[in-house]
């Protein structure tokens, strides 16, 4: 599995976790590297234009848009990488990868007492089913650390929502590309369960 290095992920913690489940992890800091890539990582950490940018500066899209559309590899965003995936954020001005027809805008609850970034440990609800999330008998937690929240035009590629004042996408899926809001890495048991069944994509 490889974890793209654009300057902006925490990849420390994503590769010690997918070594945790036991399976091989590298980073990966260059394009040409993607062209032995058998499953992606895009974390992300930080301001939307400043990780786009970075994306886009070191010349990660072509052959990232080569990997997952021509040779379908499966792809995970984590976080902001989540929402780099989409086509925007209210957070800056630069275009996103546009692959999920979906925008990232900013929490604003009405409840005055709902902190933002929305932090800490929540339950999810699964909206139907997929691969890398079984029918399971206990509901699902995941750890958050976000100040905006992904808007899907299409209601069909919604995964996983949650509520921090309002109802908000925590996943999304479109074929071979996943968008976890989200840190499966900082989310112990349930994020080892998500990365092996990663792993057996």
């Amino acid at each position: 599995m490889s974890v793209i290095d654009y300057g902006c992920g925490n990849l420390a913690s994503v590769v010690n976790m997918i070594q945790h489940v036991g399976a091989a992890a590298q980073i990966i800091h260059s394009p040409e590297q993607l062209a032995d890539a058998g499953k992606l990582i895009l974390p992300g950490v930080g301001a939307f234009d400043h990780c786009m940018g970075n994306l886009r500066d070191a010349g990660w899209v072509a052959p990232l848009e080569q990997a997952v559309f021509e040779r379908q590899v499966p792809i995970m965003g984590i976080c902001l990488g989540m929402q780099l995936l989409t086509r925007g954020s209210e957070e800056g001005q630069l275009p996103g990868l546009g692959w999920i027809d979906a925008h990232a805008k900013r929490f604003r609850p009405e409840d005055v007492t709902l902190k933002v970034p929305h932090m800490g440990w929540n339950e999810v609800h699964q909206m139907r089913a997929d691969v890398l999330l079984p029918p399971s008998e206990s509901p699902r937690r995941f750890y958050f650390v976000h100040s905006y929240r992904v808007e899907c035009a299409d209601p069909d590629d919604v995964l996983l929502q949650c509520e921090h004042g309002e109802t908000f996408v925590a996943a999304f899926r479109r074929a071979n590309i996943w968008g976890f809001q989200f840190h499966p890495e900082k989310s112990h048991r349930f994020g080892m369960e998500l990365f092996r069944h990663f792993l057996e994509v």
